[in-house]
């Protein structure tokens, strides 16, 4: 009973005053979280869409190749002299300089 009394002595609370940490925690996740990986994703789209024949790659389990054919959601790469695999455009992670480096 006391602790009701006091409660109601303080006042009405703004009900935005109750939403406000949620709404930090939020904004503090969008711009730590989900923005860097937007554009994380933004760039690896860029970079699948730039793939051509002759390009340097690694894939996502680490396999460095040069691209022999691009089609529309896979690609054959070279990984030797004779031996070719063939996989989805989405393994890619990482485009190396000509140099092989």
């Amino acid at each position: 009973m006391i602790l009701f009394l006091i409660g109601q002595s303080s006042g009405q609370s703004n009900p935005i005053m109750g939403l406000l940490p949620l709404i930090l925690i939020f904004v503090v996740f969008y711009f730590l979280l989900i923005l860097p990986q937007q554009r994380k994703q933004k760039q690896h789209r860029k970079l699948v869409s730039e793939l051509q024949k002759g390009d340097r790659v690694t894939t996502s389990s680490g396999i460095r190749g040069t691209i022999a054919n691009v089609k529309d959601d896979t690609i054959t790469l070279l990984i030797a002299d004779g031996v070719k695999i063939e996989l989805e455009k989405g393994h890619i992670v990482n485009k190396l300089n000509p140099s092989g480096s």
